[in-house]
């Protein structure tokens, strides 16, 4: 190594910097790693999905009947017969009411389970628990338990057995659509199902609301409670109330597991738009044609029905337009 001498004291020269090691393995190529990771979701997203809605579009504008192979083109008729269809267009009016009521109830319950959990100081995992475990129950099941054990019909069943001790008579709860006491049963299993859900999902954005706004507020003078429920709590969950009432649409619109199950397709009242879609491609008739016209009209409207309330809520603007 050599060195160099200032005022006798001899100092040895810098070092030049080693020339760094070029990475090995995986790590070396990032392009490659994203395709590696992202390729099978991708692939499967193409394959069962993309492809599928495509063909649907496509098989929408044939005559097919009894196969999904396209025979002659039909233009419009098959989205104009379905659009004439009162059976369909009567169920897309029903669970329009059906979005209606149970969207906000569903917000309400969820949002109200979450302040309870994040308000309590022992046990919090365990409430949370509970509460969310339904989530993971199939929607099969829970139907079944709702129309067999629950809402059976008979006095023995645990709906009767409580209206019972005040002297009420039997209810059939699924059996008679008129009263229509079947919506009593299809909501409070969907309430049931879903909002432990969406309680995770309000619960994890009271906890990233900064602590330091309800000491600003307590120093102002705002009261706990309503007050800072409404001024502080409230406007911070914007963003996350946005998007549970997408999903909540969404979901509202794609009922059929449970309607199916305790309904059946046999009936002619409250039938969801899936299940006049299922009769109408898997029926005695089979008309693939008007069943994907069918879903491509419940597509749009669904998208539209988004889109209006995210504009309205103000979904995807930054926090600098608020």
């Amino acid at each position: 190594m050599s060195t160099t001498t200032t005022r006798g004291v001899a100092r040895p020269a810098a070092a030049k910097p080693s020339k760094a090691r070029p990475r090995r393995g995986l790590t070396a190529n990032n392009t490659l790693n994203f395709w590696l990771f992202t390729g099978p979701f991708l692939i499967g997203l193409v394959i069962f999905v993309f492809v599928p809605i495509g063909w649907s579009i496509w098989l929408s504008f044939f005559e097919a009947r009894f196969t999904v192979t396209p025979s002659h083109f039909v233009g419009f008729d098959n989205y104009r017969q379905m659009l004439t269809d009162s059976a369909f267009t009567g169920s897309l009016v029903t669970f329009t009411v059906f979005a209606a009521f149970i969207v906000p109830t569903t917000w309400a319950l969820s949002l109200g389970l979450a302040l309870l959990v994040h308000r309590l100081r022992f046990m919090r995992a365990f409430f949370r628990s509970v509460f969310f475990l339904p989530t993971a129950c199939s929607y099969v099941a829970a139907a079944l338990i709702w129309k067999m054990s629950i809402f059976n019909g008979v006095r023995f069943g645990l709906a009767n057995t409580v209206i019972g001790w005040f002297a009420a008579d039997n209810v059939a709860w699924v059996s008679n659509p008129s009263p229509p006491w079947y919506w009593l049963v299809i909501l409070t299993v969907r309430l049931w199902l879903q909002a432990g859900f969406y309680m995770i999902l309000f619960l994890a954005a009271l906890q990233n609301i900064p602590q330091e706004l309800y000491e600003a507020a307590a120093i102002d003078g705002a009261k706990q409670g309503w007050q800072t429920f409404r001024y502080i709590t409230l406007p911070q969950l914007r963003a996350t109330s946005t998007a549970v009432i997408l999903l909540l649409l969404v979901a509202a619109y794609q009922a059929f597991d449970e309607f199916y199950n305790i309904i059946s397709t046999r009936a002619t009242w409250g039938q969801t738009p899936l299940m006049v879609l299922y009769k109408t491609a898997l029926g005695a008739n089979q008309d693939y044609g008007s069943g994907s016209a069918g879903a491509v009209i419940l597509t749009v409207l669904i998208c539209a029905v988004t889109l209006l309330q995210g504009k309205f809520m103000g979904f995807g603007r930054g926090e600098e337009s608020k």
